[in-house]
């Protein structure tokens, strides 16, 4: 099993550098133990103008077989037909990301106190793999590897016997891939698809694959094209681990996508602290003035944009008028939470074809959401900074455009009435603002003027005569609707 790493160039900047970045002394030839076998690094050239790494894994078919029997735990697919003649000591597998791990490990991580500056830059680099075994054929190959910045991806085919040419090739594929990438990258791109294009690996996968996945992944994987397929086949087909990986890697995707941290999208458990405000029957007021909101409107197609834990679509679903009622949040932590909340994996048929939950950034159009009676923000808003409001106004009122919409969401004035809470404070560490009764009103005319919409505004919780109610709702109701046809539902 073998691999080498090339490099090019001057004498002002030389080739031989490769060896701080991989740390591994170009003058030297070193082993590493590894669990099936050494791996071997040496350097068949050396200059300033050319320098070249391998590593060749020998790999103990005996330690191989002992280690574990059948795919996914040994010996892949090939050593079930024959314990001790297969392709293992070959063919580049899981074998090689794990001998490049623990050999190329700080390489991989990016690295290197004797150069940062050279570990963070693109380098022109030549990777060459002898034998690639590819389920899916040169093809594969090369939509895995060609979105990855290589101006070069060849994948040849290995014929199964160059005498008998009409036997055709074999499942091995040559690789060569050139381009100017840092090291890093290139390394973690081979780490993660060695041994997706093998489809098998030597060891059980368990559920810290997904979080190694993700680590070598990381700025590349959520974009690629083949994301799916990737994650699937790294993660041996477990629907499990495949699931927890995609709904992770859609979270890495809205995050870059809005030049922030993951965490910061991710926000809607709090989990030092029950997510139900206090005092708790302000939660259940609201929850039942928008219920009492939506009969008004003879709405039965719901849509709860910003779900969290799933608290009003529970309460939802014990109306038997709502027929179809669809939960929406960025964050996959709170929609779990609700799932288990809502009990769907026991819910009888019927009633679970009632309700979906959706994952959806609020930020962004999704046709998913178009056609229905009406949706709810209820304690939404206030968590969007001011600069992405008009995304989420688009989104709502511009292109999914239910028929009603209320919107609810706390009254800064009323905070004096809360003893327990700072003056200047928010009611949440993550609300970016909360607006006065005027600053609500001025935001929806505004917003029902440019989208077609009427708007009524409704208390809730103790309506103070002197600070207003606690929470604050509007009633968006699309101009032209057509009254009869509400009181028909409603009836």
């Amino acid at each position: 099993m073998f691999l080498t790493i090339s490099t090019t160039g001057t004498p002002e900047r030389p080739a031989t550098d490769l060896g701080f970045l991989l740390h591994k002394h170009p003058g030297k030839a070193q082993a590493f133990s590894t669990s099936h076998g050494t791996a071997h690094v040496f350097y068949p050239e050396a200059s300033d103008e050319r320098c070249t790494a391998a590593l060749l894994l020998e790999v103990d078919p005996v330690a191989l077989v002992r280690r574990g029997k059948g795919k996914g735990r040994g010996g892949a697919p090939d050593a079930a037909l024959a314990q001790y003649v297969n392709d293992r000591p070959y063919a580049a597998s899981s074998l090689l990301s794990v001998a490049m791990s623990t050999v190329f490990k700080s390489a991989l991580s990016g690295a290197c106190k004797a150069m940062p500056e050279r570990a963070e830059s693109p380098m022109e680099l030549r990777i060459e793999v002898p034998a690639l075994p590819a389920r899916g054929g040169a093809e594969l190959v090369r939509k895995l590897f060609g979105p990855l910045g290589w101006s070069r991806v060849d994948a040849v085919a290995v014929p199964l016997d160059e005498r008998f040419p009409e036997w055709g090739d074999s499942r091995y594929v040559r690789l060569v891939l050139e381009g100017e990438l840092r090291l890093a990258d290139a390394l973690r791109q081979l780490y993660v698809l060695l041994p997706v294009l093998d489809d098998a690996k030597h060891y059980w996968v368990a559920p810290d694959e997904v979080d190694k996945l993700l680590r070598a992944g990381e700025g590349w994987l959520a974009e690629h094209p083949e994301h799916k397929l990737i994650t699937s086949r790294y993660l041996s087909r477990r629907w499990g681990l495949t699931r927890e990986a995609m709904q992770r890697l859609e979270l890495v995707r809205l995050a870059e996508s809005d030049d922030l941290d993951v965490e910061s999208i991710d926000n809607a458990v709090d989990e030092s602290a029950d997510a139900e405000e206090r005092p708790v029957p302000l939660a259940v007021r609201r929850r039942d003035a928008i219920l009492a909101a939506l009969t008004a409107a003879g709405a039965s197609r719901v849509l709860d944009l910003g779900c969290g834990q799933g608290q009003l679509v529970q309460a939802l679903l014990k109306d038997t008028r709502f027929e179809e009622i669809v939960g929406v949040d960025v964050s996959m932590r709170a929609l779990t939470i609700a799932s288990r909340r809502l009990k769907l994996d026991r819910m009888g048929e019927r009633q679970a074809a009632r309700v979906t939950l959706r994952q959806s950034s609020l930020t962004y159009t999704d046709k998913r959401l178009k056609g229905y009676d009406a949706a709810v923000l209820s304690e939404v808003i206030e968590h969007v900074d001011l600069a992405r409001l008009p995304a989420l106004e688009f989104a709502v009122f511009g292109s999914a455009r239910p028929r009603t919409v209320l919107v609810t969401t706390p009254n800064v004035e009323y905070n004096v009435r809360w003893e327990t809470l700072p003056a200047g404070h928010t009611r949440h560490g993550d609300h970016r603002f909360e607006w006065t009764r005027a600053e609500f009103r001025d935001w929806a005319a505004e917003v029902a003027g440019r989208h077609g919409y009427d708007v009524e505004f409704l208390p809730v919780g103790e309506d103070d005569p002197e600070v207003g109610p606690p929470t604050q709702m509007a009633v968006f109701t699309m101009a032209g609707t057509d009254e009869t046809e509400k009181e028909a539902k409603a009836a």
